[in-house]
């Protein structure tokens, strides 16, 4: 038997490297633009057509490359960065793999042109598919001129899955907010099909944010600053009273790198417990310094992934430093004594007469016989009502008669609770006691009798057993068919706002936001641009649903999954506005809504799964149950 292990080519080594490391269009401009930073550039532009597909270019004023240094630079594993493997212990770039470089080459074809500052001539290198076609002397600017065409143009497969223009240019426009906002000191230019989307000049990183995501934050964000032995660490967090909903700003990075921390998130969110609803959330711009042998960037390909060595004792040196801050610039509530309506605090006087609004019976005794004699009603008004307190006076010690006329009163009111037999209950909490004569049969039931447990299933009984249905996915699965219905017959309704909202976009959420107008036009929504990102909703389908909250999920979701087909944007779209209609987990039905509830379910062709393939309803057979009481 001949022997079946083999060396694969570099050219496919290189393509399944780009598998990890170039997913997207927005891969290569973050591969390229670090690499730019990391050859000292004070300044880049980045030109991009068709969002990527054609042409991603960036150019920089770096130091260049020899003709030499330019060729080595697409070998796998070719880099200037580290030297050996203590190196990645005292990481000062962002690049050190030399993978990024030779993946993008493998998949495109790329045209660089660079020169050190230092050369009076520079080079040109064409390479096409990982394979060198030319390499040239070539007159050109000090720096790197680096142009990537036809993205995956030999990978077929990779380049169908690309998503549609606008979702592309979104997450090229997020990858491009990252990295400007870790180098403030670098003036930063993107243009798309020839439109320039920002133009960003050097400054402090306050200044810098303001120039990404608006001057309104100018007035909502303050300082935080703390420096440790284990961290120094600097950066801006929002007032409460600026928090949001939905589209928070929340960025974190370590000795200029974006990393992903849930840790250190649920850190920032723990200051603001007792300050904001748990459904919103603030903005956050952090940036730690430490030293570089105590983090670990190289655990995932993307370098987002950070492990801290300390990752306890800066949870606590961030928790005290916001807090801090929230305090120093009175994020919280406090008592203003300064206010016209202020109430009138009396100076404390020892020696002063104390007066009191209520008047005192000097005869009353407490401790007296209670006989209709000794009994004086006190002065001031009681909680009694005149018939009580004449019962009172009447019954004198005889408990037993009053008793029982307090009975008789309460025998001729009508009985208002619910009637045993719909045997229908809520239960929020532990479940009450219940009378021992009360039987559950459980065949007498109708569909309508039903159990609500902890506000979150619905228990009814069936054929086979005991059926169990989340109210969630089950309202989420009706109003979804029923959004569907609704497009599919044309028959979405507006209705006007009586107020209308603005939603407020970053560059990458309004890029997508144009492409959707017209669907969303198509389901009721009228929508007007004010400029600037913004957008005005005069109004809105004729649904249960929150227009804004609404549009920025159809937009998040978009840019996450979005796909070409209309149909699949518009089942997107319905069943985007079910998730936020749909009733919550927490909410207490009545007995005729989640009569309702299951009735429509069950009207429907497919009951058991939401259009997303989550379960909605399991059954307990009754054998199952039996087995639970031997």
């Amino acid at each position: 038997m001949s022997d079946i292990i083999r060396l694969l080519p570099d050219s496919v080594a290189n393509q399944i490297a780009a598998g990890e490391v170039i997913q997207r269009p927005a891969s290569v401009v973050k591969e390229l633009v670090e690499n730019a930073v990391d050859a000292g550039a004070t300044s880049i532009d980045i030109i991009i057509k068709d969002a990527g597909r054609t042409l991603i270019q960036v150019v920089d004023n770096g130091s260049g490359m020899s003709d030499t240094d330019a060729r080595l630079a697409f070998e796998r594993h070719a880099t200037s960065k580290i030297a050996a493997a203590a190196d990645l212990f005292s990481l000062h770039t962002m690049g050190f793999r030399g993978e990024a470089l030779a993946s993008i080459a493998a998949v495109a074809r790329v045209d660089l042109r660079t020169m050190r500052h230092d050369a009076s001539v520079g080079t040109r290198l064409i390479i096409n598919g990982s394979a060198v076609e030319s390499q040239t002397p070539e007159a050109c600017a000090p720096g790197s001129n680096m142009m990537v065409k036809n993205l995956f143009f030999n990978v077929p497969a990779r380049r169908k899955f690309l998503k549609k223009d606008s979702v592309e240019l979104a997450n090229i426009s997020r990858e491009f907010e990252r990295l400007a906002l870790v180098n403030p000191e670098v003036e930063f230019t993107l243009v798309h099909n020839d439109a320039v989307l920002h133009k960003l000049i050097k400054g402090s990183f306050k200044q810098r944010i303001v120039d990404l995501f608006g001057k309104i934050l100018d007035k909502q964000l303050i300082p935080v600053e703390t420096s440790t032995s284990i961290v120094t660490i600097k950066g801006f967090i929002s007032l409460p009273q600026f928090a949001r909903r939905r589209n928070a700003l929340q960025y974190l990075t370590v000795n200029g790198r974006n990393m992903r921390h849930p840790y250190f998130h649920k850190a920032v969110m723990t200051c603001y417990e007792n300050l904001i609803p748990a459904e919103l959330q603030p903005n956050y711009f952090l940036d730690f310094q430490v030293d570089p042998s105590t983090i670990d960037v190289n655990i995932h390909p993307t370098k987002n992934e950070i492990k801290f060595e300390d990752e306890q004792a800066i949870w606590q040196i961030l928790v005290a430093a916001i807090k801090e801050s929230l305090g120093r610039f009175n994020a919280s509530e406090g008592i203003d004594f300064d206010c016209i309506d202020a109430p009138e605090i009396p100076v404390f006087s020892p020696n002063a007469k104390a007066e009191h609004q209520v008047e005192l019976d000097p005869g009353y005794n407490p401790f007296a016989d209670n006989t209709a004699d000794s009994y004086r009603a006190p002065k001031r008004q009681t909680p009694f009502t005149t018939k009580t307190t004449d019962a009172l006076k009447a019954a004198g010690s005889d408990w037993n008669k009053l008793y029982q006329e307090f009975t008789a009163e309460a025998d001729n009111k009508p009985d208002i609770r619910p009637s045993a037999l719909n045997n229908i209950r809520s239960i929020d909490n532990e479940p009450a006691e219940q009378e021992n004569e009360l039987e559950f049969n459980a065949e007498q039931l109708s569909a309508t009798n039903c159990i609500q447990v902890k506000s979150r299933f619905i228990i009814s009984p069936s054929k086979s057993g005991v059926m169990v249905v989340d109210q969630y996915r089950a309202h989420l699965k009706v109003l979804y068919e029923k959004y569907m219905s609704m497009i599919s017959q044309g028959s979405f309704s507006s209705q006007r706002l009586l107020f209308p909202e603005v939603v407020t976009l970053s560059p990458a959420q309004n890029s997508v936001m144009e492409t959707l107008v017209t669907v969303l036009t198509e389901l009721g929504f009228d929508l007007a641009y004010l400029g600037d990102n913004a957008w005005s909703i005069n109004g809105a389908p004729a649904v249960d649903i929150s227009p804004v909250d609404t549009i920025y999920k159809i937009i998040d979701e978009e840019i996450d999954g979005g796909d070409t087909a209309e149909n699949t944007l518009k089942n997107h779209v319905a069943l985007t506005m079910a998730r936020g209609a749909a009733v919550k987990y927490g909410q207490v039905l009545k007995p005729e809504e989640m009569d309702r509830l299951l009735s429509d379910l069950f009207k429907l062709p497919a009951p058991n799964f939401t259009p997303d393939g989550k379960l909605i309803i399991s059954v307990i057979k009754t054998e199952d149950l039996v087995k639970l009481f031997h």
